[in-house]
């Protein structure tokens, strides 16, 4: 006797964040049916934009690498290729505040041996990085673990620290460098040396691949692309309360203006954030037991400062990206990007646009200030650093409570909980960037799995 046969049902998405547009996108290609819940009226998660008068602050993320085939595809597929904007020549400058003062990262073997960034002691230390060994087997490394061992003090608090405040908002001490940079980690599992693996890597790829980019109206043009053709499959204001897991098929219950409903589907992605997705009850999945049991992971807060000035007063060329704070400069911001110089369209002609982050995990208390104490924060630590004369023409401030989730030392024992939870559950699967990482190409990357997960499902 044959078993009974699947009900066909469409696939639900949780979230309309970038992951889980990008999994409805690549289903709805694939001809399955899809329905995407958004608890709230907007789509995008973090991705957002403000204009007003000329300007034009990206509330969320400011930029997008084109480093993968997922994210050129998509791009591409969505018919956005002719809106792209590449970072802008002026904007090839990384500086690092040291010393009160801005130095640029050095961008060649060259400009490394003439920088003032790092000390000659710390570039000599360098030499020794192919020689030194690797951890006991089974260990867990934090970020700054791993970085002393193979790079040195100097090298954590002048160049990896303050890059993963940039990324992060975070604490290199707490983090997990297998989970938090994997790429970083895999140099060392793969090649035994930083150096020698990056050599390596540029040998058979012809150095490293990708340009940054936003578009006109800023990233938000993606995911309002993705979700375009969605139309009423797209449910805003609709927050999934209960996921049931049956025999031949899911039930998911919902509140939508009010209104409690229960709907059937074939299987169910999850692109929540890690905070929406504890919220989520999960029926007859005895492993999502594991994942209640375990703390809430970490999300840092942060707070988006938008500063307009007046050209002139600006004395810094702002010929950069932007700027980064380490640390151990005891400042109180995380660092700035120079927004105007990055891509055109976000400041009127004769102006500048800055755009400054505040708080973070380790200074969680500064996103609680009020947005007048904020902008006046802003404003005296940058006044030093680039020249600032006189008060901003225009400013605009946006916070986000629950930013960048943390990939802690914790963090192996959530993995394990997701695989079993997906194990146990045939027809659940979750991503997102609380599980497979933070950037956006990562979350695109994750959209394209999830969907392709859930298309072999039955």
């Amino acid at each position: 006797m044959s078993p009974p046969s699947r009900p066909v049902y469409p696939v639900a998405v949780l979230g309309a964040g970038i992951t889980g547009l990008t999994a409805a996108w690549h289903l709805q290609r694939a001809r399955i049916p899809v329905v995407v819940f958004e608890a709230s009226a907007r789509v995008g998660g973090v991705i957002g934009a403000v204009r007003s008068e000329g300007w034009l602050h990206e509330t969320g993320p400011n930029s997008l690498l084109e480093g993968s085939v997922a994210v050129s595809d998509l791009i591409a597929a969505t018919g956005l290729s002719g809106r792209r904007l590449y970072a802008a020549p002026a904007a090839k400058n990384r500086y690092i505040v040291r010393g009160g003062a801005l130095v640029a990262m050095p961008g060649s073997p060259g400009a490394f041996l003439g920088t003032r960034l790092f000390s000659w002691r710390a570039k000599l230390n360098l030499l020794g990085e192919p020689f030194r060994g690797r951890p006991a087997a089974g260990r867990e490394e934090s970020v700054e673990e791993f970085v002393r061992r193979r790079l040195g003090r100097e090298f954590l608090d002048y160049a990896v620290d303050p890059l993963v405040g940039g990324i992060y908002a975070g604490d290199p001490g707490r983090l997990s460098v297998r989970h938090a940079f994997p790429k970083l980690y895999a140099l060392e599992r793969e090649h035994g040396s930083l150096i020698r693996g990056a050599i390596r890597r540029r040998d058979t790829s012809g150095g490293p691949r990708g340009r940054i980019l936003s578009f006109p109206d800023g990233l938000e043009e993606l995911p309002r692309a993705l979700a375009r053709p969605l139309g009423a499959a797209l449910r805003r204001n609709c927050a999934v309360q209960t996921v049931r897991r049956r025999a031949l098929h899911w039930e998911i219950f919902s509140e939508d203006a009010g209104e409690s409903r229960a709907e059937k589907f074939s299987a169910v992605i999850s692109a929540l954030p890690p905070d929406a997705l504890a919220r989520v009850r999960f029926e007859a999945v005895p492993a999502a037991r594991r994942l209640a049991d375990l703390p809430a992971m970490e999300q840092s807060p942060v707070v988006s400062v938008f500063a307009g000035f007046r050209r002139g007063d600006v004395t810094h060329s702002l010929d950069g990206f932007g700027l980064l704070v380490p640390w151990v400069e005891k400042r109180r911001i995380l660092g700035t990007l120079f927004s105007s110089t990055l891509f055109p369209g976000r400041a009127p002609e004769g102006h500048v646009a800055l755009t400054t982050f505040v708080g973070g995990a380790r200074q969680p208390e500064l996103a609680q200030l009020g947005d007048d104490a904020l902008l006046f924060l802003v404003r005296n630590e940058l006044e030093g650093l680039l020249g600032i004369s006189d008060a901003p023409v225009w400013t605009h401030v946006c916070r986000w409570p629950r930013a960048i989730p943390q990939y802690t030392m914790e963090f192996g024992a959530r993995e394990a909980a997701y695989a079993a939870i997906e194990a146990e559950a045939p027809g659940l699967f979750i991503g997102g960037n609380g599980r497979d990482g933070i950037s956006l190409s990562y979350c695109v990357e994750s959209g394209r799995r999830l969907a392709a997960a859930a298309a072999g499902f039955g």
